[in-house]
């Protein structure tokens, strides 16, 4: 029987610019999706460019090299981390042109 978990990382704030995600502890983990809620928008039509990263300890950061995914418009948006990720995961994001209320999570299922 496979093992599962929710955890939401971003609960229901406004985000603006670059920021990223609290990190993930999932090694014990086979899959992991991260799911990016769009609840509220202020601007002219905001674009969000997530960027999934993987780390050995948790502290130094790289990207997982997958491409950027871009998102705009209010509704809920998947991004899936590619196989064999190791142990931390976390969401790189950068918004422009507005504001967005979001509330992000990680899925894993291993």
């Amino acid at each position: 029987m496979k093992n599962f978990n929710a955890s939401h990382l971003e609960i229901k704030k406004w985000f603006t610019g670059s920021f990223e995600t609290h990190p993930y502890e999932a090694g014990w983990a086979d899959e992991a999706i991260f799911y990016i809620m769009i609840e509220h928008v202020r601007g002219d039509n905001p674009v969000i460019t997530a960027q999934v990263q993987i780390s050995h300890d948790g502290v130094t950061w790289t990207d997982d090299g997958s491409k950027p995914l871009t998102f705009s418009g209010k509704g809920l948006h998947a991004v899936k981390v590619q196989p064999n990720f190791g142990n931390w995961l976390r969401l790189a994001i950068k918004i422009t042109g507005g504001e967005l209320f979001l509330n992000v999570q990680i899925h894993c299922k291993g």
